[in-house]
């Protein structure tokens, strides 16, 4: 299982840390991606590192201003949210997969996701 927590309110320009924890399992050997869906908007990668070698990789939008880590050891995964914008407001969901680094980015090679946790950016 994955929750996923961290969500919350925050000012335009502020920071929000969101984890990810994963029970019953490990996560080694998957990849642990972060996806996001606006209101009115089909869901969006966001952010992933990779399975093999922690490679990470990003959505444009947040290149610079998000980073994605991991926690062996706790079995959870991160996003550190800095220079939040309105724009990011949106339902943030973590999920592994242990796809091949081509389909790194396609929601649908993901096995497990969290339920989701709510960020609201205001400006």
């Amino acid at each position: 299982q994955l929750q996923a927590y961290g969500g919350g309110l925050v000012q335009a320009g502020g920071s929000l840390r969101l984890s990810c924890a994963v029970s019953g399992r490990t996560f080694n050997g998957y990849n642990m991606g972060w996806f996001r869906q606006a209101p009115g908007k089909e869901r969006e990668f966001v952010a992933v590192i990779a399975k093999s070698g922690g490679r990470t990789y990003y959505v444009d939008s947040v290149k610079g201003r998000f980073t994605i880590s991991a926690d062996s050891a706790k079995n959870t995964g991160f996003l550190q949210m800095n220079s939040l914008k309105p724009e990011d407001t949106a339902v943030y969901y973590c999920a592994t997969g242990r796809q091949i680094l081509s389909a790194i980015r396609q929601q649908e090679a993901y096995l497990y996701w969290g339920q989701g946790t709510q960020v609201t950016v205001s400006s």
